[in-house]
């Protein structure tokens, strides 16, 4: 569940702590910091998950893409990374582990803030619970229910499965849907999103419910 309170920011140097406080603070956004990996679990083992994390990844006790996995595991909490690591491979591997956003520091201020707003409005924008039918999706954890028994789905399972029981009974186009699950754009014969959505149909067996393909188009959620 996520705690609308606060937000958490993971970062080791003081000097951009009390930088990126200040500019929170002033745009209304009650903070708390972690100076670690170990007090960040702490502040959330304490206050609950927050509403968004902005997340360094060289930390002094570990690695923040290793802490992001972790979350993503049991939690779909927004995360900006922000971080010095500034190569390609980088900004890939901090997307693939989990993160929405991912900016290099030092950065512009409005920038940041801008980015802290779109993590936001990402992370508002989802409600506590989904319900379809049999079907129950929480997003904060991450997990999906049918008939109250846990569908176990991955994280994609549940990122495309989210997606269909927004938009019910309507054609989301393929290369949509891969762009926002895989945050890249699809290749042209997309064979990981086609066996992703045989694996979640197999899962949703007994719901009612199947995924559709519009051949050469896309997939509809329908009754069976």
């Amino acid at each position: 569940m996520y705690n609308q309170d606060y937000l958490l920011l993971v970062e080791d140097d003081d000097m951009m702590q009390k930088k990126n406080k200040v500019l929170l603070e002033r745009k209304g956004y009650p903070l708390r910091q972690a100076f670690s990996l170990t007090e960040a679990r702490a502040v959330i083992s304490e206050f609950g998950m927050p509403r968004a994390i902005i997340l360094d990844i060289m930390l002094p006790d570990g690695n923040g893409m290793d802490f992001l996995k972790e979350l993503r595991q049991t939690s779909n909490v927004p995360v900006l990374m922000l971080t010095s690591l500034n190569t390609q491979e980088d900004i890939l591997n901090g997307l693939k582990a989990g993160g929405d956003y991912y900016l290099v520091k030092p950065c512009n201020q409005m920038i940041f803030t801008s980015h802290v707003e779109a993590l936001l409005r990402r992370g508002s924008a989802v409600p506590e619970m989904l319900v379809y039918g049999p079907i129950k999706l929480n997003p904060a954890s991450g997990r999906a229910f049918l008939n109250d028994e846990d569908m176990a789905l991955t994280q994609k399972e549940f990122a495309l499965l989210q997606q269909f029981v927004q938009y019910p009974n309507k054609l989301l186009y393929a290369k949509n849907l891969y762009e926002k699950v895989w945050d890249q754009e699809m290749s042209a014969d997309a064979y990981s999103l086609k066996t992703t959505i045989s694996r979640l149909r197999t899962k949703m067996a007994g719901s009612g419910y199947t995924i559709t393909a519009a051949y050469g188009e896309g997939y509809i959620l329908e009754s069976e």
